[in-house]
């Protein structure tokens, strides 16, 4: 078979050559079949005739040779490829409109479609990762919607459960790598030694943790990820068994992970916030007592027996909560989740997402309905072409095939085009780094892609070129061959007698209202998101975590440390102010807890005091500019030793002392803690968005509660940036192993927090866009149509006395009767679409008044310039030359 359909393809591709041996043989029958009647005596004349009656016609000869060897298939399918081309080149304009319109949609498609199947349909880099699941603590009643479990929960879901095949526990956060020229801030993976294999983790060098390494009293190993031997340790490859300073502890090298692994905090989001592991450790058993049910900040990776379905995973993990709640006295809400893994990667992501392939689909909607308009115009502009070809014997199903041919073709044109487009989309997606999109760097055009793209390319010709094909296959031989040709014109300029074109741009319309109204409505949300203020002045400050961690810095050698620092940059000309904080706010950094309230006790039912707590230096708040509402903030007489005083946001006094009484009131976290003196009111900040609202804050003395990573602020009275080496090389100066990371300006950390909306709403608003491009051209297109086919009805009414406000009247009448149509078809579907994007809406609501005002009367404004180029030409047509041409 397959030799067969080479052979074809070569006798097609050697069309000259074959012709030449058929020519050479039929001349070879000829002569022997002449010279049969040469000796019969006949004239050589007649001989010759008699010859060819006997073998037939030439033409005919060789059309049974090629039926003969299979070759009409591809005969007819390279002539109707050749007229195709031919009939593009006569019409470039109409040709160049439908490719670049496919180009967007399949191209918006492609690019979605990518991202989506990277997401929801490409399996994560792991063995077996359908089967692997991360667990969640949640108590919803007392305001934990998701949390961390602890050790002794680890132990107990082990111990007790009967559906999981392994299990690992993780911590994650920071440690700093001394002894090298300066310190390396580097993010950290304390975890069991199954932990790296459960994820399919294999070692370029060395090897991975063993279990007695699981246990306690053994010397400290790690492993190094690929990314960081190469930038500290400059890729040496006897790096294997030498001893690094790791948190001021020796620790030996073992391993060395390959580049392609891959563990982030999409995978892995613990709480310190690692954004991807520098290097991992064991975590020996001793670090994770089986009682230990405080300290709530540990991961649980677990993975599925064979079989098994979350489902009912999570049916066995509810009883061991169950059990859990009633013997550790829990919150009546107190649950454990199972969630799997490719579900905690996607997270809220894929409801975006969806959002964004719906969006994409109506704008290939709009396209293709653009595409079918633009080839019933240029088959209506045929029809004469058409009518010769039926009237020399061309069947109906053959016009069909031809024009279908040239519909696909176009459709693969555009296909092709669009993935340019799709990549470049991909890619600057890649530079806007949004943060909303897990797995960005896998993003990529692979073969499910492509063969996405050609499917949807290969319907898109097909469905949306046969109406037009059907439609022009009908033709009326004695009207459209007429002399004169006006068999062409149906109706003059009266769209109701093309009633199928009139329905296309309507449904274009009724498309893109819903889409300019989303994108609208995004935009509203991103106006309203923007002016809500974070309860700090982000101008002129820069911030920078610096991490004085370790034996050598304990309690006060940290608060000695962050004075002396503070101290010196203060000094620094330019800064007006400086603090530090042990979280900043619109950063991933957490800290937060219960809190007791002197002579307050909860109701039964009254779900337990959640607030967030922060550590903070006297220079804090002003560095920050967030203003003061009574009392005082925090001075350099607040030490240890005198009594412990805290500062507390403006949302905790007025819940609990909203007569404004709180200053002399006392909070603690634990029995275990004295009591702390409110001594401040602060206002409230934005502490992980501006479109969230925010728990309770208290503050306490840094130098009372001294933490040892924190962020410190500089206010400055030029461009803050310009100080950001001055204030490092004050760090270097007190230690040069104490490390300085995550710099920036608190501007670009505002930026930074509403990357999600502005992605959402620029890429919504980017489809909107070409939306309302591809209807303007419809409608332009179908009123440009007309025109130019009743350019005799224009001709006889200005002939017949119409004044030119007349016929601009009746073009205008014509397009926006349309308009309008599409318009009200487009409301109902605008108010559906814009109630599902509700969860990505901030202070506006999907129904919106003010956007669903302004939307439709953009669209009639679009119509009005739509139609006006086409008016104008109908005015200014000229009677007797038109008149003449008919």
């Amino acid at each position: 078979m397959l030799d067969d359909l080479l052979y074809r393809l070569r006798s097609v591709f050697r069309r000259s050559a074959m012709e030449d041996e058929m020519d050479d043989e039929l001349r070879y029958h000829m002569e022997r079949e002449a010279e049969k009647y040469r000796r019969s005596g006949l004239s050589d004349e007649e001989a010759i005739r008699r010859a060819r009656l006997a073998l037939g016609g030439s033409e005919q000869v060789k059309q049974r040779v090629r039926e003969s060897r299979g070759t009409r298939w591809l005969d007819d399918l390279l002539q109707d490829l050749r007229y195709a081309f031919r009939g593009f080149m006569k019409t470039p304009a109409i040709t160049l409109m439908i490719v670049l319109s496919l180009a967007i949609g399949i191209g918006a498609n492609t690019a979605i479609f990518t991202v989506t199947s990277t997401l929801m349909l490409k399996p994560l880099p792991y063995p077996h990762a359908d089967r692997l699941a991360i667990l969640w603590l949640r108590s919803p009643g007392i305001g934990i919607p998701q949390d961390w479990p602890s050790p002794g929960q680890y132990y107990d879901i082990k111990t007790q459960n009967h559906v999981f095949e392994d299990m690992g526990i993780a911590v994650g956060g920071g440690t700093t790598i001394t002894g090298l020229n300066r310190g390396v801030k580097v993010d950290v993976i304390a975890a069991s030694w199954n932990f790296l294999p459960m994820l399919g983790a294999k070692p370029l060098s060395g090897r991975l943790f063993t279990p007695e390494e699981d246990k306690p009293h053994n010397g400290k190993t790690v492993v190094l990820t690929y990314g960081l031997w190469q930038r500290v340790f400059s890729g040496d490859p006897n790096i294997l068994g030498r001893s690094i300073t790791v948190d001021s502890e020796a620790s030996t090298v073992v391993g060395i992970l390959p580049r392609d692994f891959r563990l982030n905090r999409e995978v892995l989001p613990t709480v310190g916030g690692v954004d991807k592991p520098d290097l991992f450790m064991p975590l020996p058993e001793d670090a994770k007592d089986t009682q230990n049910y405080g300290s709530e900040n540990y991961n649980i990776l677990a993975r599925l027996k064979p079989g098994v379905t979350m489902k009912e995973a999570q049916a066995d993990i509810r009883v061991i909560a169950e059990r859990l709640r009633v013997e550790k006295h829990r919150d009546s809400t107190f649950t454990i989740s199972v969630v799997p893994l490719i579900e905690q990667v996607v997270g809220d992501v894929r409801k975006a997402v969806l959002i964004l392939f719906g969006a994409v689909a109506l704008v290939l909607l709009i396209a293709c309905t653009n595409v079918a308009n633009l080839l019933l115009a240029r088959s209506t502009m045929r029809q004469r072409e058409i009518a010769v070809r039926a009237a020399l014997g061309a069947g109906r199903a053959r016009v069909i095939r031809q024009l279908l041919t040239e519909s696909v073709l176009l459709s693969m044109l555009g296909g092709l085009a669009g993935l340019g487009l799709a990549a470049g989309s991909l890619a600057l997606a890649r530079r806007m780094h949004p943060g909303n999109i897990p797995r960005l760097d896998e993003l990529s055009i692979d073969p499910l892609v492509l063969g996405f793209t050609f499917g949807i390319a290969l319907l898109t010709g097909i469905v949306f070129g046969l109406a037009p094909a059907l439609r022009a296959s009908r033709v009326n031989l004695t009207a459209s061959l007429k002399t004169g040709g006006r068999g062409a014109m149906t109706g003059g300029l009266n769209v109701r007698h093309d009633k199928l074109r009139g329905a296309l741009v309507i449904m274009e319309l009724a498309i893109s209202l819903p889409l300019l109204a989303g994108a609208g409505l995004l935009v509203r949300s991103f106006m309203h998101l923007a002016q809500v203020p974070p309860g700090f002045n982000p101008q002129h400050a820069i911030s920078m975590q610096v991490s004085a961690e370790g034996p050598k810095y304990k309690d006060q050698p940290r608060v000695q440390f962050y004075q002396a620092l503070t101290e010196r940059v203060s000094h620094i000309s330019g800064v007006t102010a400086v603090g530090a904080v042990s979280a900043l706010p619109l950063t991933p950094s957490v800290g937060w807890g219960g809190m007791a309230i002197e002579g307050y006790v909860p109701p039964p039912n009254q779900p337990e005091l959640q607030v967030d707590v922060r550590e903070a230096t006297p220079g804090y708040f002003g560095a920050m500019q967030i203003p003061v509402v009574t009392g005082r903030t925090f001075t350099l007489d607040d030490t240890e030793k005198t009594q412990p005083v805290v500062v507390i946001d403006q949302k905790m006094a007025d819940r609990f002392w909203p007569h404004g009484d709180a200053l002399g009131k006392h909070v603690r976290q634990s029995a275990k803690q004295p009591w702390s003196t409110v001594v401040g009111v602060v206002g409230v900040v934005k502490e992980y968005g501006l479109d969230l609202d925010t728990r309770m804050v208290v503050y306490y003395a840094h130098a009372q509660h001294p933490g040892g990573t924190m962020f410190v602020v500089a206010r400055t009275a030029s461009d803050p940036t310009a100080m950001a080496g001055s204030i490092v090389g004050q760090v270097n100066a007190i230690d040069s192993d104490v490390p300085v990371f995550d710099v920036a300006t608190m501007e670009q950390r505002v930026h930074d927090s509403v990357a999600r909306q502005r992605f959402a709403m620029t890429m919504l608003s980017g489809f909107a866009a070409f939306a309302m491009i591809l209807a303007a051209i419809g409608v332009y297109g179908v009123m440009s149509f007309l025109v130019t086919q009743g350019v005799g009805d224009i001709a006889i009414r200005i002939a017949l006395g119409a004044r030119p406000g007349r016929i601009l009247s009746l073009v205008f009448r014509q397009g926006m009767g349309l308009t309008v149509s599409g318009i009200l078809a487009g409301l109902l579907g605008a108010l559906g679409l814009t109630r599902l994007m509700s969860s990505l809406l901030f202070g506006v609501k999907p129904a919106d008044p003010l956007t669903f005002i302004l939307v439709p009367g953009l669209l009639v404004l679009i119509g009005l310039a739509a139609c006006y180029f086409p008016a104008r030409r109908a005015m200014h047509v000229d009677p007797i030359m038109a008149l003449r041409t008919e």
